[in-house]
């Protein structure tokens, strides 16, 4: 089994080698390992965005990240980072992949949660993106 940091290097890898910039048209680049909120910015512009990747067709709610960074961010009047999101499934043996871009995800869309103590993180708070499906996208990417 892939991990998900395995599976969302790719998934970035994929978006910049995919998409252009969706704001000036230009080439995408990683951020460094660990960069906080974002994953993704142009190369022309100042562009940045955060990236998920999900092995799934397209839906509603899907995991976020860490909780303690974005409400720092959003505490401080900021808004919630352009959205990326890199969905990959089989339909009848058939490889589909769809890449959405999100330009705004209201803070009423980040649905905050502890995990349990028993978790390898025990009681780290996280965040999932939810109501995707009401939010406003452009699809970038399609196969």
């Amino acid at each position: 089994m892939v991990s998900n940091k395995i599976s969302g290097d790719k998934g970035e890898k994929e978006v910049i080698k995919l998409v252009p910039c969706p704001n000036c048209g230009k080439n995408l680049m990683l951020l460094p390992p660990n960069y906080p909120l974002y994953d993704l910015q142009c190369t022309g512009c100042s562009f940045r965005a955060q990236v998920k990747t999900n092995k799934s067709k397209p839906k509603k709610e899907i995991f976020g990240a860490g909780w303690q960074i974005m409400e720092k961010v959003l505490k401080s009047g900021f808004i919630t980072p352009p959205l990326i999101l890199n969905f990959k499934w089989k339909e009848k043996n058939i490889n589909k992949q769809e890449i959405r871009f999100y330009p705004f995800v209201p803070k009423k869309n980040l649905k905050k949660y502890q995990l349990p103590p028993t978790a390898k993180r025990a009681n780290y708070w996280m965040f999932n993106y939810i109501g995707l499906d009401n939010l406003p996208f452009f699809v970038v990417y399609k196969k």
